[in-house]
């Protein structure tokens, strides 16, 4: 129960007009969001909005509302998607690390990736804490299901981190498990070949970068995509390099790839333990190394789950209803044990 002596109400002016109608949405649909998931009165009357609630919560409804407003004018979109994750940031916000890339204006902190062509924002706690942890550790591993932005996310950092200097290559790895050594046998160069099996980082890449650019880069080899066979003997120096599907890794294929860190290189290893298409009685090489490196100094583990997925919210419901399909699948076999 809400006593009285909690309530309270802020208000709030945003002097630029021409933002107003990107900031309260279409029929007001954000502040709807705000209201919905804050559990707070939001009325808006032009360039002014009064939010009437309890104390904590208006005061999330508030930070929500000048993180996006402070967004737009950086000159950034604010959509449905941003909306639900400054609400996400606003609830975990007392969790967060500092790091320099935090945004200055505004009490509602949300780390973020700029490159030349698009700024990415966290926009939930887990994304948030993933690219901190890949500003503050050369080995970080981004585990859950899709649609979490896990791979999207350390493209988009990899770009920018190539854009800025700070690494002379990017790499660009996938275990094919479907082709195996077969690779050779397929027509075409060895891009040719590999495609198909790193469409999904070549897309976020062409999100982050220019087309042109990202051409040049792979011509030039600054930009490298690879299997993971062909890492085997390799030093990988100076390189922010991600390694894809990781579940579909086997043991030694995975500490093959680990060992390949070199000076100045950052590595981030993405996948999900759950979805191992692996021959059956294998090891996924990812599940064992998170494993075998929880403690190890240095090494980072952020873990994603069916909350944090940024795709339509169905699918954070189908995520859900598979992992639970799971663990009940689980709990019948030990039972029956």
């Amino acid at each position: 129960m809400t006593h009285a002596s909690d309530m309270t109400h802020v208000v709030l002016v945003f002097d630029d007009n021409r933002l107003i109608g990107d900031l309260y949405g279409q029929f007001d649909q954000n502040l709807a969001l705000v209201e919905q998931r804050l559990g707070v009165d939001a009325t808006a009357r032009g360039n002014q909005v009064t939010i009437r609630g309890p104390h904590d919560a208006c005061a999330r409804a508030r930070d929500v509302l000048e993180a996006l407003y402070g967004r737009l004018q950086a000159g950034e979109e604010v959509g449905t998607g941003d909306v639900e994750g400054a609400i996400r940031m606003a609830i975990a916000v007392e969790g967060q690390l500092a790091l320099p890339t935090l945004e200055p204006k505004t009490r509602l902190k949300l780390a973020q990736i700029a490159t030349r062509r698009k700024t990415v924002v966290a926009r939930n706690p887990a994304q948030d804490a993933y690219i901190r942890a890949m500003d503050r550790s050369s080995l970080v591993f981004g585990l859950g299901p899709a649609g979490t932005g896990k791979t999207y996310l350390a493209v988009a950092y990899a770009a920018a981190l190539l854009e800025r200097g700070d690494v002379a290559r990017l790499i660009l790895s996938r275990p094919a498990v479907e082709a195996g050594e077969r690779l050779g046998f397929l027509p075409g160069d060895m891009r040719e070949k590999i495609d198909p099996y790193l469409r999904p980082l070549y897309d976020a890449l062409y999100d982050m970068m220019q087309p042109e650019k990202v051409e040049r880069a792979l011509t030039s080899g600054a930009i490298e995509v690879a299997p993971l066979a062909f890492m085997r003997g390799r030093t990988l120096a100076n390189a922010a390099v991600i390694l894809d599907e990781a579940q579909n890794t086997t043991s030694m294929q995975m500490k093959m790839f680990l060992t390949r860190l070199g000076d100045g290189s950052k590595m981030i290893v993405t996948g999900d333990p759950t979805q191992v298409d692996l021959p059956p009685g294998q090891v996924s090489g990812l599940v064992e190394a998170t494993r075998i490196l929880k403690e190890t100094p240095g090494v980072v583990q952020v873990r994603f789950t069916h909350e944090d997925v940024v795709r339509h919210e169905l699918v954070a419901r189908i995520v859900k209803a598979y992992d639970d399909d799971s663990r009940d699948k689980l709990a019948r076999k030990e039972g029956g044990a």
